[in-house]
């Protein structure tokens, strides 16, 4: 691989993971296209996503850095509990502390919640998606189950549920979406809004959450990919062409992220459903031609 496909791929991140177009889906066609294969797996891909993870980060860094905060005080305010259950024999004198009571602490446990079942379905589904990569049939056709369901999400009427009135069951329903996502050609911003659309959410709160939400999945994603990773097949220029994709896709999705913001609030999804479809559709003719 090349600087300037790197960088390439990191663009093509940085616009797509945030555009409900499926980055994923992109990444494999353009990979397949350019006839890149790397040693490495799919750690290209993951480090690419973290890059885009931190541009998320950045954007939302006030509700980062209150749900960091939150869930440190939450851990403690569990040991704090547990040592009153211990200590005090008499039920009456034990000063437990309310571990969820606060927005930022809901919105954590929430995503928590979510992240189960996104991690189930992605540890059992990895190898298949790794499979479905390899060809642009399977990209081609989640691309254009990605413009049915844009198509959807733009007809959805708005919600009402703020933090305060979103369950875990939801967060639940949103964890499956986004664990469904991780197949080639299903966008996961698209995926989950939608799945946060259909659960009643805010609008503004059904963006921040289809964003914040990806935060563990990515992170997990990636430490499982470099804990196992050969370093034996990565050269140094492997590496400089990982810091450059990175980089490229950081920056490209800091800006793919306001701009994702205002299409949301406008809910002009439509034109992103035809372009995923002529997409997905140019893509399965070029596998039944090539």
């Amino acid at each position: 691989m090349t600087f300037l496909k790197a960088i390439f791929l990191g663009f093509v991140q940085g616009i797509t993971e945030f555009l409900p177009v499926s980055s994923s889906g992109h990444l494999a066609i353009c990979k397949h296209l350019l006839n890149m294969q790397l040693d490495t797996g799919i750690l290209f891909d993951c480090l690419l996503h973290f890059a885009t993870l931190i541009a998320i980060c950045v954007v939302f860094h006030k509700d980062v850095f209150g749900m960091i905060v939150e869930f440190f005080k939450m851990i403690g305010d569990i040991f704090h509990n547990l040592f009153e259950f211990i200590k005090t024999k008499d039920k009456s004198k034990r000063d437990y502390r309310k571990v969820v009571g606060s927005p930022y602490r809901k919105l954590v446990l929430m995503i928590l919640v979510s992240s189960v079942p996104t991690a189930i379905i992605g540890f059992a589904a990895k190898d298949l998606v790794e499979t479905l990569e390899e060809t642009l049939l399977f990209p081609g056709i989640f691309l254009i189950i990605t413009a049915i369901i844009l198509f959807v999400a733009d007809r959805i009427k708005d919600g009402n549920k703020s933090i305060k009135e979103a369950t875990y069951p939801d967060s639940l329903i949103i964890g499956v979406a986004q664990g469904i996502a991780t197949m080639p050609g299903i966008s996961r911003s698209g995926t989950t809004l939608l799945a946060c659309m259909l659960c009643k959410f805010e609008r503004n709160f059904a963006v921040k959450y289809a964003f914040l939400v990806s935060l563990p999945a990515v992170a997990g994603a990636t430490l499982l990919e470099l804990i196992k990773l050969d370093t034996s097949t990565v050269t140094g220029h492997d590496v400089g062409c990982f810091i450059v994709g990175m980089l490229a896709a950081g920056i490209v999705g800091f800006v793919c992220i306001k701009v994702m913001l205002m299409i949301v609030r406008k809910k002009k999804f439509l034109y992103f459903s035809i372009y995923c479809l002529l997409v997905g559709t140019v893509s399965l003719i070029g596998y039944f031609l090539m």
